[in-house]
């Protein structure tokens, strides 16, 4: 029966790309003057994770034994796939709006660049659950807890925003940004909950 031993490796591959990934992000919120290289960093980065993503779907259809569930593996390299496509997007529109990056919004950039990486450490522990269930609980609660940073930090954001006295029309831009940045971490979330379901399930 075809067996394949490598969706662990692949998850943890994938992971390997979003962390420069967010690392670009990051860097294209410091208003550097380098934004278009940054964020055709993050579309090199983004095109070698659709590879990832295409031969880890493939490798479920083919495969008849899987470490966990196929469905649950479908979701999870769904889920890592959506983080680094939205990094890549919102570059691209943030580029398109010329908006200035305030604190908040390179505050919530940091929350990526320390969401992602939690994930990229935790990914080779999928490997054994039944040892690792510990560490991956640790690493949920640490990425919901930097989601819940950078919510707060949107909220600091817009509250400055609606006090300024920018037009509406900017102001409504600035918000989508606002929007963009969040939901880069929101997919980190996402990602984990995606794993929390699989450690439920295996252990």
């Amino acid at each position: 029966m075809p067996r394949d031993e490598r969706f662990i490796e692949r998850f943890s591959e994938h992971s390997r790309l979003i962390v420069p990934a967010a690392v670009s992000f990051r860097a294209l919120m410091s208003g550097d003057g380098q934004a278009e290289v940054h964020a055709a960093e993050i579309a090199r980065l983004e095109e070698e994770a659709d590879k990832i993503t295409r031969e880890t779907v493939l490798a479920i259809h083919r495969t008849f034994v899987t470490p966990f569930d196929r469905s649950q593996i479908l979701e999870l390299i769904t889920a890592l796939d959506d983080t680094i496509d939205l990094m890549k997007d919102t570059g691209r529109r943030v580029i398109r709006y010329g908006v200035g990056f305030t604190p908040e919004m390179q505050g919530m950039a940091d929350c990526a660049v320390r969401a992602t990486t939690a994930l990229r450490d935790a990914m080779p522990l999928l490997g054994s659950i039944d040892k690792s269930a510990d560490n991956l609980s640790a690493m949920s609660v640490e990425v919901r807890r930097i989601e819940s940073e950078a919510d707060d930090l949107l909220d600091r954001g817009l509250k400055a925003l609606f006090a300024s006295g920018e037009s509406p029309g900017t102001k409504l831009t600035i918000e989508k940004v606002y929007d963009l940045v969040e939901a880069v971490v929101d997919r980190c979330e996402d990602v984990v909950d995606v794993i929390d379901g699989i450690v439920v399930e295996q252990v």
